[in-house]
C-alpha cells in the first residue's frame, strides 16, 4: 500500500469506526430502554442521547487516533490492533463517564447502557476492522493499494525480502525489479534483474516503481545518494534495511550525537519498564497459578511415591538469564536412578551406544527407556513441567521465555548463548508453541533467538494462549 493509500485508507478506517460508534451507542440504549423493561435511573430521550453521541463520537475518534489505531503499524498486526481496539474503547467510555458526571448532564439513562455501550463497541469495532482487513486483501488481488517495489542489494537479506513479499494478496507489495548480482534472485522470482541498481533507477517511471527497498550500502557514497535522490526525485517511498539482522532487531534508539544520527542496538526490546511489567505479570500469575494448582500437585505427588518410590520433583541443572545456573523444578518422570548425570552417559551405562548417539544429534531420544509408564503419560500431557510455576513465583524464570539449556548445551549454540541469554528464560516459548519435539536443536535456537530479539508484551499473552492449546492437542510432547 503506497503512502497516499495508507492515508485513504486510514481515513476510511475513520469514517467507518465512527458509523460503528454510532451504530453500538445507539444499540446499547435502544436494547436497555425498549427491550428490558425495569425502571430507568433518570429520563433521557432518544433525540438528546443521539445529540450526545453525535458530541461524544469526535473525541472517541481522537482517543483511537492517539492510541494508533490508524497507523500501518497497528491495523497490520491484528493482535496488536485488537489490544488497542480494547484500550481505546475503555479510555472512551471513562471520558463518557467522567463528562456526565463533570457537567452534571445526564448521557445515560440506566448504568447498564454504558456497559452495553462498552462492550457493544469492543465487539462491533473489532468486527468492522476484521472486514476491512478482510477487503482490503481482496483488493490486493485486483491490484488496487499494492506498492511495487524495487530491492536493490547484494546480500542474503535482499533474497529473503523478495521471496517474503512475493506473496501481494497477503503482503501488499510486488516485487517488480531486483538490482544486484543474479545469484541472490530466488528461484521463483519472476521480477525484472539488473544488474546495477542505476540501470534499474532508470526505468522507474516504465515500471511504476512506487517504492525503493535497499538492503545494502555501497563504498561510493555518491552511488547511495543516487538511489536515495532517484526516489526523492520521483516522489516514491525510500527505505533501507541492514542486511545484518542485529541492526534492526531488540531494541533500537536513535538520537543525535555530535551533529550525526546515531542508532543505538540493544540486545532486546526486554529491558526499562518492560521488563518490570513482565516481572509484575509472572509473579501475579505465578502465585495465583500456584495456590490453585496446590491440591493437583498434592495428588500428583503420591501417584509418582506408588508407582516409583523415590522423589517426586526433580530438580534439573539450566542456564538461565546471563548464563546463571539455576534448578529448574520438574516432576520425576524417569526411574529414580537416572537423572544425575548426562543422558549420553546414562545410556552408554545401559550398553545402549545407538540411543547415546542419537541424544548427542539432536539432544533428544525417541523412546527414552529410562521413563516410567506413570511418567510418559506426565511427558505427553507436559504436566511433568507444571512445578515450575515455582521458579516463575520465586523469579529464576518467566512464564514465556527461551527455554532453558542445560550447561552441556552451550558449546552447540555456536557462541550465541549470550544473545540468547539476554532475557530470562521461560516455561513456554515459541519452541513449544512451533513443533516442540518435532524441531531440531538449530531450528528451537532459532525461534528463541527471535524471540529475545522482537519481544514484546503483546507477543508473551499470545504464546501463552497457543501453549495451552498446543498441551491440550499434545502436539509434539515427548
Amino acid at each position: 500500500m503506497t503512502r497516499r493509500n495508507s492515508k485513504l485508507y486510514s481515513f476510511i478506517l475513520m469514517l467507518v469506526d465512527a458509523l460503528v460508534l454510532l451504530i453500538a451507542f445507539v444499540a446499547a440504549y435502544v436494547v436497555r430502554t425498549q427491550i428490558d423493561h425495569r425502571p430507568l435511573l433518570q429520563p433521557v430521550y432518544a433525540q438528546d442521547y443521539l445529540a450526545s453521541a453525535l458530541i461524544i463520537i469526535p473525541f472517541w475518534i481522537a482517543i483511537f487516533a492517539l492510541v494508533g489505531l490508524y497507523q500501518p503499524k497497528t491495523y497490520n498486526r491484528r493482535l496488536l490492533e485488537w489490544s488497542k481496539i480494547a484500550i481505546g474503547v475503555f479510555i472512551g467510555i471513562l471520558l463518557v463517564i467522567g463528562w456526565e458526571y463533570i457537567s452534571d448532564r445526564n448521557i445515560f439513562p440506566a448504568r447498564l447502557v454504558a456497559a452495553y455501550a462498552l462492550l457493544g463497541t469492543f465487539v462491533l469495532i473489532v468486527f468492522e476492522r476484521e472486514v476491512m482487513r478482510l477487503i482490503r486483501t481482496l483488493s490486493y488481488r485486483y491490484g488496487r493499494g499494492v506498492r511495487r517495489v524495487l530491492i536493490i542489494g547484494s546480500s542474503g537479506a535482499t533474497s529473503d525480502i523478495a521471496v517474503s513479499l512475493a506473496n501481494t494478496r497477503k503482503s501488499g507489495h510486488a516485487v517488480v525489479a531486483i538490482a544486484g548480482p543474479k545469484k541472490i534472485l530466488p528461484d521463483t522470482s519472476h521480477a525484472l534483474h539488473f544488474s546495477t541498481p542505476e540501470a534499474a533507477l532508470k526505468q522507474i517511471k516504465e515500471l511504476g516503481i512506487t517504492s525503493i527497498i535497499q538492503t545494502d550500502l555501497y563504498e561510493n557514497p555518491d552511488r547511495n545518494q543516487t538511489i536515495l535522490s532517484a526516489a526523492q526525485a520521483n516522489h516514491i517511498d525510500y527505505s533501507f534495511i541492514p542486511a545484518e539482522s542485529e541492526f534492526y532487531s531488540g531494541k533500537n534508539t536513535v538520537d543525535v550525537f555530535l551533529g550525526y544520527p546515531m542508532i543505538t542496538v540493544y540486545q532486546t526490546p526486554l529491558v526499562g519498564w518492560g521488563s518490570i511489567v513482565k516481572r509484575i505479570f509472572d509473579f501475579v500469575l505465578s502465585l495465583i497459578g500456584s495456590i490453585i494448582l496446590l491440591p493437583f500437585f498434592l495428588i500428583i505427588v503420591l501417584i509418582i511415591k506408588l508407582t516409583d518410590p523415590g522423589p517426586a520433583f526433580y530438580v534439573s541443572k539450566r542456564l538461565s538469564r546471563f548464563s546463571q545456573p539455576i534448578g529448574l523444578i520438574k516432576f520425576r518422570s524417569m526411574g529414580a536412578k537416572y537423572g544425575s548425570k548426562d543422558a549420553a552417559e546414562e545410556f552408554r551405562e545401559m550398553g545402549r551406544e545407538d540411543l547415546a548417539l542419537e541424544y548427542e544429534k539432536n539432544r533428544k531420544v525417541e523412546n527414552d527407556p529410562r521413563i516410567t509408564t506413570f511418567g510418559r503419560f506426565l511427558r505427553a500431557s507436559s504436566i511433568d513441567e507444571l512445578p515450575q510455576i515455582l521458579n516463575v513465583l520465586k523469579g529464576d524464570i518467566s512464564l514465556v521465555g527461551p527455554r532453558p539449556i542445560l550447561p552441556q548445551e552451550v558449546k552447540m549454540a555456536k557462541g550465541r548463548t549470550a544473545l540468547l541469554h539476554s532475557v530470562k528464560s521461560g516455561m513456554t516459548g515459541l519452541w513449544q508453541v512451533s513443533g516442540r519435539s518435532e524441531l531440531s536443536f538449530e531450528d528451537r535456537i532459532e525461534l528463541e533467538l527471535f524471540y529475545a530479539q522482537n519481544w514484546t508484551f503483546w507477543l508473551d499473552i499470545k504464546i501463552l494462549f497457543k501453549t495451552v492449546w498446543v498441551v491440550l492437542k499434545g502436539r509434539g510432547a515427548k
